[in-house]
C-alpha cells in the first residue's frame, strides 16, 4: 500500500451520468444542528440536490442508505450551492441554490422519527428571485458592513453584477470592458468584489463604488444596456497575471490582514489587499481546483490543490508539504468536521465520485520472519558469483531481443534511375533554366498492427521534397505501403550532401516509442549537367589510388560522350547553379585530379568520384582498393570561407542592433504623436510626422537588409559545410583514419545542422577542437589536466579558431590519433618525427599575444608554397 495515497474514510457515487463542477459542492451545518457537525451538500447539472451526513461503521465504508439525508429533484440545473444567513429576521443558516434563471433560498430542517426509519429531513422554499439574465456564479458576504446577515451577488454571463439584500433586489451594475465571466469572490475586510477578467487581469471593485454608480436597470436606452453601457466603474486596483484563472478565494487571519488567492492554469498566486503579489508558485501540473485555509496551530495558510493527474498537493505558502493520490480527478474540494473528525477532506469529481478522506498513514501489520542463521559457504558463493557474472557478460556482448534492430517495422527507399519527365519543382529560384526533379519511393511494412505511425523525409537544404511528412492512422500487418515523392533543388546554391533520410516513428503495444530509418542517395544529375572540361582552374586536388586508372566514361556514363575517345580521361561538370568542375584521370599514374574555380564545389564531385571508384572495384571483387591524399591540406582556402561566414554573422548582429534602435525610436515618435493628437489644445507637430516617415523607411530598409543577410548567411553556411566535408575527407585520406576517427572529426567540425546568432558554428567548433587538443591530441598529461570550458559566445575574430584547426592538423601529422576513451588518450603520446622543428602552441590559458599563423608554421608555409607552384604548372605533364 502506497504511503502517498488518500485514506478513504467514506465515499459514494452520485446518480448515473450526472455532471458536476466546482460550485456544486458545499460543506456546512446546513440544518443548524445542536452538535454543529457539517453536512455535505451537492447539486448537479441535472437538477438533483443531495445532502449527506456520513456515518461510516468502519473506515473505508461506502455510503449507506441512512447517510443520505435528503434528495430532491429541482428540475433546473444547479450551478452553485452556498450556505449562509440569507433570511431576514434570523441568523440561522439557510441554503442558497443558483439556477441559470433563478435564485432560490431554502431552509433545511429535520424531525426526529418515532419508528426505525430514523429522522426525516425536508426543505422549505423561503423565497426566490427570477433573474432577467443568465447567471454564471455567485458570492455572498456582509456587503457594506452589515451585521448578522449575508447578502448575495450574482454575476451574469453578460457581465452584470446583481446584488440582493436577502428577500429584495438591490441594484445591478455592468462590469466595464467585459467579455467573458470569471471567478468571483468578496473580501469583507476591504468590502470589495474581486474577479478575474477575460484580459487575464485580477480586478477589485469597492462595494460603495458599485452602490453609488448609475443603476443599470434604470437606463432608458435598452440597446446600450444590452451592450453593458452603464456608468463605467472605477477599478480599485488591477493586476495582470498573464493567464486565465480557474478559481479565486479570500483567506483572513484577522481583521488586520487578509490574502487573495488566485489559481491560474499554470501558476498559483497570493496577493495582498492592495493587489500586490505576496508570493507566487509555478505549478508543474495542470490544476483542477484548490482550497486555501488557515492553519490555526502554525499561523500560516495551507492550500489544497488538485490536478488532472489524480493528485492532491498540500502547500504551506510555496512549500510542498504533502502529495497524495486520489481515485479520481477532483473538480471541487472542501474541508469540514464530520462525526467529530476535524480536517476531513471532501472531494467531488465531474462524474459524481464523492469521497471523504484524510492524510494519515495506516500502521503496517507485516512483520519480517526470522531468518535461520547458518554458516556461509564462501566457495559456493564464489562459484555462484562467477556464473552470474558470466551470464551478465553474455547478455552484454550478445545482441538480445532488446538490442536487435527493429523487426516490427521495415522501411526501404529507392531512387528512380531517371529524372522526372515533368519536373515537380515548386519554385524557379535557381535560374532561368528548368530545375529537374527525381522520384523517391519509400516502402514501409509492419509485422504488427500499428496506429498513428509517422513518416518523415529529410534532405539537405536547399534540396526540398514535394511532401516531407506522412501520417498513417493504421498499418495492417504484412501490408506493403508505398509513398512516392519528388526531390528538387529549391535554392540558388548547392547542398552539402546528396543523401536523404526516411525516418518512421511508431509506438509499440506496450507504449514504448521506437524509430526506424533508412538512407537513400540522390543522383548527381539532379544538380549537375555535362559540360566542356577546362584545364585551367584556381583550386585543384589530386587523389591517389593503388589501382590502375579507370576510364571516366565507365565511372560517369551519364556525363560523357562515347564518340569522344580522345577525352575519356577528362570530364566537365556544370552545376545548375552555374559553377563548373573538371575531373582528369592520369594515363600513366594512378591519380585523379579535380579542379574548379570555387573551392567548396570540389566536394560533391570528389565524394562522388571516390564512391564510384569503390563501387567499381567492389563489383570486380577487389577488396584492397584504397584512396589516399599526399598533398597539402588546403587550409588557407578553408579559412577564407570561415572568414566570409563569420563576417556575415557580424553584419547580422550590427543590422539587428540598428533595427532595434530604429524600432525604439519609431515607438517613441508614435507616443509623442499620439499625445499631440489626444491633446484638447492642438499644438504644432514640429516635424514629428516627417521624422516618423523617415524612421519608418529606415526600419523597412534595415528589415530588408536583415532578411538579405540571413539569406546570404544560409548560403555561406552551406558552402562552409561543403568545404568542411572536403577538409575532413582529405584529412582522413591523408592520415588513413578509420571510420570511428573520421566520425569524431565530423562531430567536432559539423556539430550544428543550422546556424544561428545565439549559437554559431565558429564558437562551437572552436570548443570541440580545443577539447580534442587537450585530450586525445595533447602532448603531455599537464595539458589534459587543464580546464578550457567557458561560455559559448560569438568570438571577436576567427584567429583562435584558425590556429586551433592548424594545430590539430599538425598534431595528426606528428602521429596523434583521435579517440574518445579517456584512458587511451592518457596513454597516447605524440611522436615527433626526426628533422621536424618544434611548433610553438597556444597556451591553454589563452595567451594574450597571438602570432600570425604564417610565422608559427614556417615548414608548412614552405610546403604550401611548393604545392602551389606544382599545381600552377600546366596539366599536360600530368596527363601524359
Amino acid at each position: 500500500m502506497s504511503l502517498f495515497k488518500a485514506r478513504d474514510w467514506w465515499s459514494a457515487v452520485l446518480g448515473e451520468k450526472e455532471e458536476f463542477d466546482q460550485g456544486c459542492l458545499c460543506v456546512a451545518d446546513v440544518d443548524n444542528s445542536c452538535t454543529g457537525e457539517d453536512k455535505i451538500v451537492v447539486g448537479s447539472y441535472t437538477g438533483y440536490l443531495r445532502i449527506f451526513s456520513p456515518h461510516p461503521v468502519k473506515v473505508g465504508d461506502r455510503a449507506q442508505a441512512e447517510d443520505l439525508l435528503l434528495e430532491v429533484h429541482l428540475r433546473d440545473p444547479i450551478l452553485q450551492v452556498e450556505v449562509g444567513k440569507f433570511v431576514s429576521g434570523t441568523e440561522l443558516l439557510h441554503l442558497a441554490v443558483l439556477h441559470a434563471r433563478k435564485l432560490c433560498v431554502y431552509s433545511v430542517s429535520g424531525t426526529v422519527g418515532n419508528v426505525e426509519h430514523g429522522n426525516q429531513y425536508q426543505i422549505k422554499l423561503m423565497y426566490e428571485h427570477n433573474l432577467q439574465r443568465i447567471a454564471c456564479n455567485m458570492t455572498y458576504g456582509s456587503f457594506g458592513g452589515v451585521k448578522g446577515r449575508d447578502l448575495i451577488c450574482i454575476q451574469s454571463m453578460d457581465g452584470m453584477l446583481m446584488l440582493f439584500e436577502q428577500e429584495s433586489y438591490a441594484f445591478g451594475r455592468f462590469l466595464p470592458g467585459f467579455l467573458l465571466p470569471g471567478p468571483l469572490t468578496y473580501s469583507s475586510r476591504t468590502d470589495s468584489f474581486i474577479t478575474v477578467s477575460s484580459c487575464r487581469h485580477v480586478e477589485s471593485y469597492k462595494y460603495q463604488v458599485l452602490a453609488f454608480a448609475t443603476d443599470a436597470d434604470k437606463r432608458e436606452d435598452t440597446e446600450q444596456q444590452k451592450l453593458g453601457a452603464g456608468k463605467r466603474l472605477v477599478v480599485d486596483w488591477t493586476l495582470n497575471i498573464g493567464e486565465q484563472a480557474l478559481d479565486i478565494c479570500i483567506v483572513s487571519f484577522n481583521q488586520l490582514a487578509s490574502s487573495v488567492f488566485v489559481l491560474g492554469e499554470r501558476n498559483f498566486f497570493c496577493l495582498k489587499d492592495n493587489g500586490q503579489i505576496r508570493f507566487m508558485k509555478k505549478l508543474d501540473f495542470s490544476p483542477s481546483c484548490f482550497l486555501p485555509y488557515c492553519s490555526a496551530s502554525e499561523g500560516v495558510v495551507n492550500t489544497l490543490i488538485g490536478n488532472h493527474s489524480n493528485m492532491l498537493h498540500v502547500y504551506q505558502d510555496v512549500t510542498l508539504k504533502w502529495a497524495t493520490q486520489l481515485p479520481h480527478v477532483p473538480v471541487a474540494v472542501k474541508v469540514g468536521c464530520l462525526q467529530g473528525l476535524k480536517g476531513v477532506i471532501v472531494t467531488l469529481s465531474d462524474n459524481g465520485h464523492l469521497q471523504c478522506s484524510y492524510l494519515g498513514t495506516d500502521p503496517s501489520l507485516f512483520q519480517a520472519p526470522k531468518v535461520d542463521s547458518r554458516e556461509i559457504n564462501y566457495e559456493e558463493l564464489d562459484v555462484e558469483m562467477k556464473e552470474l557474472q558470466k551470464i551478465i557478460r553474455d547478455v552484454n556482448t550478445s545482441p538480445g531481443p532488446l538490442a536487435e534492430k527493429e523487426d516490427f517495422l521495415s522501411i526501404f527507399a529507392t531512387v528512380s534511375s531517371t529524372l522526372d519527365s515533368v519536373s515537380q519543382a515548386a519554385s524557379h529560384e535557381v535560374g532561368a533554366e528548368a530545375v529537374p526533379s527525381v522520384t523517391v519511393k519509400v516502402m514501409i511494412r509492419s509485422r504488427l498492427a500499428l496506429q498513428k505511425t509517422k513518416l518523415s523525409i529529410y534532405v539537405e537544404s536547399p534540396l526540398a521534397a514535394t511532401r516531407d511528412h506522412f501520417i498513417f492512422d493504421f498499418l495492417e500487418p504484412e501490408i506493403l505501403k508505398t509513398i512516392s515523392l519528388s526531390v528538387f533543388l529549391k535554392g540558388n546554391y548547392l547542398p552539402s550532401e546528396l543523401e536523404g533520410t526516411a525516418m518512421a516513428s511508431y509506438s509499440m503495444p506496450t507504449g514504448i516509442l521506437r524509430i526506424v530509418q533508412c538512407k537513400f542517395r540522390l543522383p548527381l544529375k539532379l544538380i549537375c549537367l555535362p559540360h566542356q572540361p577546362s584545364k585551367i582552374a584556381s583550386h585543384k586536388l589530386t587523389i591517389d589510388t593503388n589501382k590502375p586508372p579507370i576510364s571516366l566514361l565507365s565511372l560517369f556514363p551519364g556525363f560523357a560522350n562515347q564518340s569522344d575517345d580522345d577525352q575519356v580521361n577528362m570530364l566537365g561538370f556544370r552545376f545548375i547553379t552555374g559553377s563548373q568542375v573538371t575531373v582528369l584521370a592520369s594515363k600513366t599514374s594512378q591519380r585523379y585530379r579535380i579542379q574548379s574555380e570555387q573551392f567548396e564545389d570540389l566536394w560533391l564531385i570528389t565524394k562522388e568520384l571516390t564512391l564510384r571508384l569503390q563501387e567499381h572495384f567492389e563489383k570486380q571483387g577487389v577488396k584492397d582498393f584504397t584512396c589516399s591524399f599526399s598533398g597539402c591540406i588546403p587550409l588557407q582556402e578553408y579559412f577564407e570561407l570561415i572568414d566570409q561566414h563569420f563576417e556575415l554573422r557580424l553584419n547580422g548582429e550590427k543590422v539587428e542592433e540598428l533595427l532595434s534602435e530604429r524600432a525604439i525610436q519609431f515607438r517613441a515618435i508614435e507616443r509623442r504623436l499620439l499625445s499631440r493628437f489626444k491633446d484638447k489644445t492642438p499644438a504644432p507637430l514640429q516635424h514629428l510626422d516627417t521624422l516618423l516617415d523617415g524612421t519608418y523607411k529606415q526600419v523597412i530598409a534595415l528589415a530588408d537588409a536583415a532578411e538579405e543577410n540571413h539569406s546570404n548567411l544560409l548560403q555561406s553556411f552551406a558552402r562552409l559545410k561543403s568545404a568542411t566535408h572536403l577538409v575532413i575527407m582529405l584529412i582522413g585520406l591523408w592520415q588513413k583514419l578509420s571510420a570511428d576517427q573520421t566520425a569524431i572529426l565530423e562531430a567536432a567540425f559539423l556539430p550544428l545542422q543550422q546556424d544561428s546568432q545565439e549559437l554559431g558554428w565558429e564558437e562551437t567548433v572552436d570548443a570541440a577542437v580545443a577539447h580534442l587538443l587537450k585530450t586525445c591530441l595533447s602532448k603531455s598529461s599537464k595539458e589534459q589536466a587543464l580546464n578550457l570550458t567557458s561560455q559559448l559566445t560569438i568570438p571577436r575574430d576567427t584567429s583562435r579558431l584558425k590556429k586551433h584547426i592548424t594545430l590539430l592538423c599538425d598534431r595528426l601529422a606528428k602521429g596523434g590519433r583521435l579517440c574518445l576513451s579517456t584512458d587511451a588518450a592518457a596513454q597516447q603520446t605524440i611522436v615527433m618525427p626526426g628533422g621536424c622543428a618544434t611548433i610553438p602552441e597556444l597556451d591553454p590559458e589563452e595567451r594574450t599575444t597571438e602570432q600570425d599563423s604564417s610565422n608559427m608554421f614556417p615548414n608548412q608555409r614552405h610546403l604550401a608554397t611548393q604545392t602551389l607552384k606544382s599545381e600552377t604548372s600546366p596539366p599536360a605533364t600530368f596527363l601524359e
